[in-house]
C-alpha cells in the first residue's frame, strides 16, 4: 500500500474526516505533519501544493488535495488503486 502523508493542524475537522476516510479503506499509518507546530512546514506545504489550507494529503508521490478532493476521488473510485499502487 502507498504511503499517506498528510499536513494537518490539531483542531481541524476537515484533517478528521479525510483521516476516517482512509481508514475506512484500509490506510494503517498515515504520517502527520503538523502545521501549527512547526511554521516551515506550513511554508514547505505552501510551496510544494499551492495552498494554504489542510488537510493537504498526499499518497504516495501523488497530491490528492484536500478533504474534498479526496473525498471526490473515493467517489470516482481513483482513491483505493491509487493506495493499492506500489
Amino acid at each position: 500500500m502507498n504511503a499517506v502523508r498528510m499536513y494537518t493542524t490539531q483542531v481541524c475537522p476537515y484533517c478528521v474526516r479525510a483521516k476516517a476516510l482512509l481508514k475506512q479503506r484500509g490506510v494503517a499509518q498515515i504520517e502527520e505533519i503538523r502545521i501549527d507546530l512547526d511554521p516551515a512546514q506550513r511554508d514547505h506545504m505552501m510551496e510544494t501544493t499551492g495552498r494554504r489550507t489542510v488537510p493537504q494529503i498526499f499518497i504516495g508521490t501523488t497530491h490528492v488535495g484536500g478533504c474534498d478532493d479526496l473525498i471526490a476521488l473515493d467517489q470516482r473510485g481513483g482513491l483505493l488503486p491509487l493506495l493499492q499502487a506500489a
